[in-house]
Order: structure tokens, then sequence, then C-alpha cells
């Protein structure tokens, strides 16, 4: 039934970012075996893929996710904050999702303190020592079967 939501549709141009329809989906789509994946690249330009099991709604404009492991990611970030989320899940509501935003990473504070807060315990679990940093994009832009959804 998911796969059928794609099709059938005219695509069109909106401007206006609303994350709030995608607040249950990441949660259930986990629950699904299917994490959103995120695309980093170095500032040259090489790429970088992998699943996000943490990555979470934060608020109508932004994502959020937990970067525990401090690897080929986060130096990604460190240097290009430019980012690409998938999100595939036949089952959700929205089976299909790309979103490309700016990354800003919350290594302390108490906005970090908050977000880390919502992270799922599974995930939360793999960073004991509460090293993980928090890693906020501002989506600039959805693009979806329906539509594309532009900030400005």
């Amino acid at each position: 039934m998911g796969w059928r939501k794609l099709w059938g549709v005219t695509p069109q141009a909106t401007v206006g970012i609303d994350l709030e329809p995608f607040a249950k989906q990441f949660p259930e789509a986990l629950g699904h075996g299917r994490a959103p994946a995120l695309a980093t690249s170095t500032k040259d330009g090489t790429p970088d893929i992998g699943p996000k099991g943490s990555l979470f709604v934060a608020d109508k404009d932004h994502l959020a996710y937990l970067e525990r492991t401090h690897r080929v990611q986060l130096a990604n970030l460190h240097e290009n904050p430019h980012v690409a989320v998938m999100f595939l899940d036949r089952e959700a509501e929205i089976p299909m999702a790309r979103f490309f935003g700016v990354a800003e990473l919350l290594e302390s504070g108490p906005e970090r303190d908050a977000l880390r807060a919502r992270v799922i315990p599974d995930e939360l679990s793999k960073d004991p020592d509460n090293k993980g940093v928090i890693v906020k994009i501002r989506v600039d832009k959805i693009v979806m079967p329906r539509g594309t959804f532009t900030r400005s």
C-alpha cells in the first residue's frame, strides 16, 4: 500500500518547511527495522553515508540525532555542515522523503542536554559516558514524490 502513495500524484513546489508530520514516522520506521540514512561529505566532496537510529524531529524546522561514534561523519561535519537525510519506510504515511540542510554541532550546553534527553533509550545506552554530540540539522529542502518544499 505504501508504494502506491508515491505514484498518482503531481509533484508541486511549495515554500515552507514543516517537519511535524514526520515526528511519529521516524520512530515507527525504526520499529520496522528502517533507520534513516545520513549523508555527509568532506570539504572536497568525498561522501559518507550511514544509518542514524537516533534521528528525530526536534521541531518544525530541525532534525536532530546523537552522534556517539565520533568517526567519519563527525569529522565531515566539522569540515562541511551540509547534509542530506534519506527516509524510506513503505509502511509510513509518507513512505519516502529526502531532507537537505545544514548541521550545527552541539557539544555541550542546555540545548544539547534537552535534545539528548529526547533520544531513544537504545541509542542513549550506547553513549554511557555522555560524550556524544547532538547534531541539529536545519532543514532547508524536503523532496518527496508529491512535491518539493523549500524554506524560502
